[in-house]
């Protein structure tokens, strides 16, 4: 018996070890530090012809998953979608900008963490210009003491005059206008109670660029509801389906169909301990001597 089970222990340990057994094994998944790397081809066919910078898309990614708890430990899949998304639509996918963010995502049905893209009023503004039609696009909000009046219908009226200093008091209003090649114009004003009632919605609504940058948020909010009155560019209709999504196709034919809403929850990202700039830890040679992605005041961000 001894001797049988003694061959069998020196047979399984040869067939293990034997090339074909071992062609057979799944190889261990790449870090998404790695991941990034092996991605920077993929970036480069996907972004706008007017825009160059793999390098930098891959930096802010890199430096994202050093900055951001969890989103180091989202799916691939999910990952790869997001920053895709970012790159075909030509935003950088990080803070610093307010273009684009990378919330790392808790999927209660698949029990892992996956990123859900929220794009940023920065970078829907961005996108707005690239339509021929767009002459003009401001957002802005109303303070107590500011002088504010709006009416909608055949003659609408939008008259806003900024108070100065202290007089200025607690945020009222929040609007965006936009102005059309063609003599058109829109707006779309929303209070603070409206508001508040769309961010309640919001998986988001108390993590992320609602926790630490509500202001710019708030205006998205209003952008966003004008987007609904006025002509859109592909990329920008591509932006506002993925908008607040998981996108696990990484494909080009992927950025046309939206994402999915999942039901989970956005990580709580603790406040910041040191106020200095995000680094990346570990590096890949090829990157080294890069200048960080910095992570900007809140104040800096809402404007």
């Amino acid at each position: 018996m001894s001797t049988n089970l003694a061959e069998r222990v020196a047979n399984k340990r040869t067939r293990s070890n034997s090339p074909a057994v071992q062609n057979n094994r799944p190889t261990q998944p790449a870090s998404l530090v790695q991941f990034v790397q092996q991605m920077r081809p993929e970036i480069e066919r996907a972004l706008p012809a007017h825009l160059g910078g793999a390098d930098r898309i891959a930096r802010i990614a890199l430096t994202e998953l050093r900055r951001v708890d969890h989103l180091a430990e989202c799916s691939r899949e999910s990952f790869a979608g997001a920053l895709m998304t970012c790159s075909a639509l030509g935003l950088e996918p990080g803070g610093v900008s307010g273009e684009a963010y990378l919330l790392p995502f808790w999927n209660k049905k698949t029990r892992t963490y996956e990123v859900q893209l929220i794009i940023g009023y920065q970078g829907m503004i961005k996108l707005f210009w690239q339509h021929p039609l767009a002459a003009g696009l401001d957002t802005h909000t109303v303070y107590e003491g500011d002088e504010f009046a709006y009416e909608y219908g055949l003659t609408p009226v939008l008259r806003h005059v900024p108070a100065r200093g202290s007089a200025k008091g607690p945020a009222t209003h929040y609007y965006a206008v936009a102005r059309l090649a063609n003599g058109g114009n829109a707006f779309v004003v929303l209070d603070v109670e409206d508001v508040e009632a769309i961010r309640k919605r919001s998986k988001a609504k108390d993590f992320g660029p609602w926790s630490t940058d509500y202001d710019a948020m708030a205006r998205k909010t209003c952008v966003r509801q004008l987007f609904k009155m006025l002509p859109k560019s592909a990329e920008l209709a591509r932006a506002v389906a993925h908008d607040g999504t998981v996108r696990r196709d990484a494909s080009p034919d992927g950025l046309d169909v939206p994402g999915d809403y999942i039901e989970g929850e956005i990580v709580e990202q603790p406040a910041a301990q040191h106020p200095g700039p995000a680094t990346v830890e570990d590096v890949p040679t090829q990157f080294e001597g890069w200048p960080e992605a910095a992570e900007p005041a809140v104040e800096a961000a809402a404007q």
